[in-house]
């Protein structure tokens, strides 16, 4: 039987290396990898496609994403590419000035390191919107930023206590300055009004177009729940799965109540059932245990330093109970639930690792395949019981680089030992353990090509003659490019894709050159020329 679809003359990336040269697609799947014998399988109707000397891998997967909220965004007031104070001041002002009927300033997404301390001030924003509220979540949206308007609306005042999982940022007399940290955003963040069903399904589909555009053939949505005034997407992808809008594959991380113990998993057994659907499968857990180490709540062993280099009170924020943990986790994965932790700190990494172990000792082996997100700092004497639990280390490696935010609000307050802990790709991989990649999109940008780029090089892509962040964690590029596939197609529970060999579903990327060929300072440079979903081309970019 001839193919449907047919690559030709190029590098094709499979498990065994880069020896192939053809690949033949028959239906969805994947029916014949080599190189001039697959020639005889082009028919008369057989689309055949010259690499010519680009490279074809597995669709990249991002392991931990959030696309609708990334996609409203991007219809907010988005501030993702300002840097100074200046930029995003007059982003604001711009916005506000186009949008006269919206009722509140919402979107996101502006960079700490703009602001003193990273902290902006209520002033700031009175100064361009003074008449309207405000609420902007940065650009890692554990803190958000609000104008005095927002502040009055809410009922907050100096006398306002900070709620348990939060912080109300205030001046040297105690008044409200501005800044909402953690569980204190929700106290402005309730009050905008809510997006709708159609506007949480266009922006999904936004978000999917983009993410195609840069390769991206499947993910994990990381909060598919309610959480600080974000909009929860659940009802999108179930809409989108049923009308077959959802031309990617989609798995859901059901968001864990922080606030609620394990009298919540019948709920979460029931969303499983009700939300999964099509090619969208909600069989993932969520459980958020810390916050970002730049405004010191990242749950830490020992405590973070001042300015002046002396140890604080200050070790982090434990949003769920350690002690309570294990109990969850052995619950969560006798049902057969996948764990996806936001473990930044090492005390945050160690009590996730704590817990595996614990559902491991209590239910023996499973394939639930439980993942440690973002993994900022880790002990070293954690890094090895990675590949004896079987936890994956599921990686942003844009993360991994000299840039303000690492060098002015986090490597001061962590000191020079735990400094050199932070992000170690290469120990984990040396251990034995499983990585995966993903980018926490709308945080840092979803392009795989670019956090490919810096887990090689150590360096974000436009840094010229940039310090190497640590170099001995440095990756390969094959290496980092199986963790966005094979190694994110783990996570998915998707083992049918993530590799290209006979037999696996047709999720392709053809690249517009080989980066192997290139010298690795170059690899940001690539882009993506078409993504194929199960034989389907879902995006071909416009030939120059």
């Amino acid at each position: 039987m001839y193919a449907d679809l047919l690559f030709t003359g190029g590098p094709v990336l499979t498990p065994e290396g880069r020896t192939a040269t053809a690949v033949a697609v028959t239906g969805d799947r994947i029916t014949a990898v080599g190189r001039e014998e697959v020639h005889d399988l082009a028919g008369p109707r057989t689309e055949v496609v010259d690499l010519a000397g680009r490279l074809l891998l597995p669709g990249f997967q991002d392991a931990h994403v959030h696309p609708v909220p990334a996609g409203l965004e991007l219809t907010q007031c988005d501030l993702t590419g300002t840097r100074t104070a200046d930029d995003t001041l007059a982003a604001v002002r711009a916005y506000a000035d186009a949008h006269p009927e919206r009722e509140w300033i919402t979107g996101g997404g502006w960079s700490m390191e703009a602001f003193e301390g990273g902290t902006p001030t209520k002033g700031l924003l009175d100064s361009v919107v003074p008449d309207r509220p405000v609420y902007l979540p940065n650009r890692d949206h554990h803190g958000a930023w609000v104008n005095s308007r927002a502040l009055a609306l809410a009922g907050i005042t100096r006398d306002t206590p900070d709620p348990a999982d939060g912080r109300i940022e205030r001046d040297a007399s105690g008044e409200p300055s501005g800044t909402l940290q953690e569980g204190a955003m929700q106290l402005v963040g309730r009050l905008p009004p809510p997006a709708t069903q159609a506007d949480r399904v266009a922006a999904l589909l936004h978000a999917q177009r983009h993410l195609h555009a840069l390769g991206i053939t499947a993910w994990q949505d990381a909060l598919v729940g309610d959480f600080l005034g974000m909009d929860n997407p659940a009802q999108a992808y179930l809409a989108a799965a049923r009308d077959g809008s959802l031309t990617a594959r989609g798995v859901g991380a059901l968001w864990w109540d922080r606030e609620r113990g394990s009298e919540q998993i019948p709920e979460l057994v029931e969303r499983r059932e009700a939300l999964s659907h099509g090619r969208f499968r909600a069989t993932s857990v969520k459980l958020m245990l810390d916050g970002v180490a730049e405004t010191g709540t990242a749950a830490l062993v020992d405590p973070y330093l001042d300015k002046c280099g002396c140890a604080t009170a200050n070790r982090g924020t434990s949003f769920i109970d350690p002690e309570q943990l294990p109990k969850y986790v052995t619950e969560l994965d006798a049902l057969g639930f996948q764990c996806h932790f936001h473990a930044l700190g090492d005390r945050a990494v160690r009590d996730a690792l704590d817990a595996i172990e614990a559902a491991r000792a209590a239910n023996g082996p499973s394939d639930t395949r439980p993942h440690l997100a973002h993994l900022q700092v880790i002990q070293p004497a954690d890094v090895p019981r990675f590949a004896r639990l079987g936890a994956i280390a599921n990686i942003q490696p844009l993360w991994a680089a000299h840039e303000p935010q690492m060098d002015e609000l986090t490597i001061p307050f962590l000191g020079p030992e735990r400094a050199a802990w932070q992000y170690p790709f290469g120990a984990l991989l040396r251990s034995g353990a499983r990585l995966a990649a993903g980018s926490d999109w709308p945080v840092s940008s979803p392009d795989p090509l670019h956090g490919v780029h810096v887990a090689v090089n150590r360096v974000t892509p436009d840094a010229d003659d940039a310090q190497v962040f640590l170099p001995g964690e440095r990756i390969g590029l094959a290496e980092a490019l199986t963790a966005y596939t094979a190694g994110s197609a783990h996570v998915n529970h998707l083992d049918d894709t993530g590799e290209v060999r006979a037999g696996a579903l047709a999720d392709l990327v053809v690249l517009d050159r080989d980066p192997f060929d290139g010298p690795a300072e170059e690899i940001a440079r690539t882009r993506v020329a078409r993504t194929y979903v199960g034989g389907a081309q879902v995006y071909a970019a416009q030939e120059a």
